[in-house]
């Protein structure tokens, strides 16, 4: 179709950029959303107000599994994600 296709659908630019602008929106929140290290601040932030008697044990519990199965998914996201081949953080197998 080339220059006259583009022609064509030049009234429809601002509906395909803000369509592109809302794929890279739901992208990052996913990204942080499922990012393993805010998942393991949260865990920790759980246990804290655990300790601190501000919830109890079957809020904990609750939200934890939550937790934990976002992580799970994080997981497998990162596995299933091509080109992205498992690689243990650095200081993993060592001992010191």
């Amino acid at each position: 179709m080339g220059l006259l296709g583009e022609i064509l659908l030049l009234p429809a630019a601002p509906v395909r950029g803000a369509g592109w602008v809302l794929r890279q929106v739901v992208a990052e929140a996913e990204r942080q959303y499922y990012d393993p290290a805010a998942v393991q601040r949260e865990l920790s932030s759980l246990a804290e107000q655990l300790d601190q008697g501000l919830i109890d044990e079957a809020e904990f519990d609750r939200r934890e599994d939550e937790l934990l199965d976002r992580l799970e998914v994080a997981q497998q996201r990162r596995a299933a994600a091509p080109g992205s081949g498992f690689a243990p953080p650095a200081n993993e197998g060592r001992t010191s």
